[in-house]
């Protein structure tokens, strides 16, 4: 699945996240996260993918979930 780094950064620092948010920001996440290929960078960033799901099943992405 993709999603947009950006909306990734204001949902993590809209639920506080503040540290996660400067990781996914200043790390080495493309600007189109692509959460097969980026595994990776997502885990490095304190993002596993039972993680991020959970985040993205909240709703908190939304609209620009592409699969």
């Amino acid at each position: 699945m993709k999603l947009d780094k950006q909306e990734l950064v204001k949902m993590l620092r809209a639920e506080g996240d503040n540290d996660r948010a400067d990781r996914v920001e200043g790390g080495q996440l493309p600007d189109e996260i692509d959460t097969d290929r980026d595994a990776d960078a997502l885990t490095a960033a304190g993002l596993d993918g039972s993680t991020l799901q959970a985040k993205l099943a909240g709703g908190a992405i939304g609209g620009n979930l592409q699969i």
